[in-house]
């Protein structure tokens, strides 16, 4: 029987959540020792993206904000209050390669930020709408009257991608604004301020956000998640182009730039299918094939580039 009322879908194979975990370990550590080869400042962004992201998952859980995890290896915390590891690690490569493709745009630091938080939209996009029906996680539309494959976006509540371009811009946001400000003579002071700054700035931002910038405009102008959410793209996307029109040369990037986010959007295309959900909705099925193709040819671009530098170099 389908664990939850109004989803038609059983619980994932036994080894589902195991390969999603092993595998986000290990882009982990790639990226890892990517940043240990870039120094500490880049060690000391993935550790914090990590911190950050475990903090936002905690707080989001306890906070009773419309969703439970599913049954991980690792888990933190008490059912069904608990969060899992791998999902606090996949903040922390999405956010680290994220970084790596904007920071080899050479864009000026905000529209650098601007560029992370579209990337990572990208993936949950169509991360989200899957892992919802393997029960990795789940929101609860009970009460609502609302379908829960069917509403808003595909399930999936329009809240929870404006929040994560809150999350992944601020973050990126003011980690490169206080690795501008931060002056002290003490290098590794520096390295453990940035990010323990940025990440306390983002968690009020999001909260602030969350618990009443959010239900002040939603009762005072009607502004509801959708709004929010196609608002802030427009302002991402704006502060990108005028970025562009710096006209920097940008520079190649390293290959797990591009290994993470095609992690991301194979594993949940191809559970797409073999999980049998592309029959449910045809225009959940185009979303993610444009979502799929819209990564690659961005990332295979860079790739490219990438290339065709060490061709010309060698």
């Amino acid at each position: 029987m389908p664990p939850f009322s109004g989803m038609p879908y059983n619980q994932a194979p036994a080894y589902c959540f195991p390969l999603f975990e092993f595998a986000a370990y290990l882009l982990f550590i790639l990226c890892l020792r990517d940043a240990i080869k870039k120094g500490p400042q880049h060690v000391a962004y993935l550790l914090g993206g990590l911190a950050f992201g475990l903090c936002l998952e905690y707080i989001e859980v306890i906070s009773d904000m419309g969703y439970t995890y599913g049954r991980f290896l690792i888990m933190f915390g008490k059912a069904p209050l608990n969060i899992p590891l791998c999902i606090g690690v996949g903040w922390a490569i999405i956010m680290y390669t994220a970084k790596l493709f904007s920071d080899a745009l050479k864009l000026p630091w905000w529209a650098c930020a601007a560029v992370d938080a579209l990337l990572a939209i990208n993936i949950d996009l169509s991360m989200d709408t899957v892992a919802y029906r393997l029960h990795m996680w789940h929101w609860n539309w009970q009460g609502t009257g609302l379908n829960p494959l069917k509403a808003q976006w595909f399930g999936v509540p329009y809240g929870n991608f404006y929040g994560w371009l809150i999350v992944i811009f601020f973050y990126s946001y003011f980690s490169r604004l206080f690795e501008k400000l931060i002056a002290v003579k003490t290098k590794w002071l520096k390295v453990i301020a940035v990010p323990l700054l940025a990440l306390l700035c983002s968690e009020i931002v999001l909260y602030g956000t969350e618990v009443y910038i959010d239900d002040w405009l939603y009762n005072k102008f009607g502004i509801t998640s959708l709004n929010r959410l196609i608002a802030f793209l427009c302002i991402l996307i704006f502060l990108f182009i005028i970025g562009r029109r710096k006209k920097r040369i940008s520079e190649a990037v390293p290959f797990i730039t591009w290994l993470v986010p095609a992690y991301f959007h194979i594993f949940f295309f191809a559970w797409l299918f073999t999980g049998g959900f592309y029959t449910e909705n045809s225009w959940m099925v185009a979303a993610a094939c444009i979502n799929l193709v819209l990564g690659f040819v961005i990332h295979s671009a860079a790739l490219k580039k990438n290339t065709g530098e060490c061709l010309a170099t060698s």
